[in-house]
């Protein structure tokens, strides 16, 4: 997946760069075109309109009472969210797209790291939908019960033989990180390993020095005056 990911990306980059500046700063949800443009463009601009879960996630229920719904994505909204088929918004517990709106460089093209990670998270969703159907089995892990309804969820595709995880494929491309709770520990801890391997290689946003853990904030090249 990793040359159509890079291909695609740098498409879907210039695509969104187009389609954003054209948008107005304030746009009616009357429609799901108009409500998904709502929650992009507020992303863009560094602000993420997807509120977190009011409780603690129950991470071990995914090996002790895994239970897996088929939910299939429509468009991305954030760097770690999708608009689904029934309404709901599915929000990636384990993930945190890159809320920096500061520019940087990947796959060629200069574009902000809110857009590359509303890019990456678009691109990624098409690309696993072509090699595993167009729904995913998601893992309900908490919810918001407000309009719309946010569902934390966990997705998972088939890659050949192999399950895999939504959020760790967005990380392992260094274009989200592993989400952290309020004491800054990671709540699912291989998604923090991959996340470092990701860091290591300088894979996507890793590869600016320019932008430092958790959420691709920028900081000042001294690290003392950090």
């Amino acid at each position: 997946m990793k040359n159509g990911a890079w291909r695609s990306s740098r498409h879907l980059i210039y695509s969104l760069l187009g389609a954003l500046v054209s948008l107005p700063e304030t746009v009616r949800a009357d429609t799901t075109e108009e409500f998904v443009s709502h929650y992009q463009q507020a992303y863009v601009q560094g602000r993420d309109l997807i509120p977190a879960s009011p409780t603690p996630f129950d991470t071990s229920s995914i090996t002790t009472r895994l239970d897996l719904e088929s939910v299939t994505p429509k468009a991305a909204l954030s760097g770690s969210a999708f608009f689904a088929a029934d309404g709901t918004i599915i929000k990636l517990a384990g993930v945190q797209g890159c809320l920096s709106t500061e520019p940087l460089e990947y796959a060629s093209v200069i574009a902000t790291c809110t857009i590359i990670s509303l890019a990456a998270m678009t691109a990624t969703i098409g690309e696993v939908q072509a090699i595993a159907g167009t729904a995913f089995p998601c893992h309900e892990l908490g919810r918001n019960s407000g309009q719309p309804t946010v569902r934390y969820a966990e997705c998972f595709f088939m890659d050949g033989d192999t399950v895999r995880s939504l959020s760790e494929e967005l990380i392992r491309k260094g274009v989200a990180f592993a989400f952290r709770d309020r004491a800054g520990q990671p709540i699912f801890p291989e998604y923090a390993r991959a996340e470092q391997v990701a860091r290591e290689a300088k894979a996507g946003i890793w590869a600016s020095a320019h932008f430092f853990h958790p959420y691709g904030e920028r900081y000042r090249a001294n690290p003392t005056m950090h």
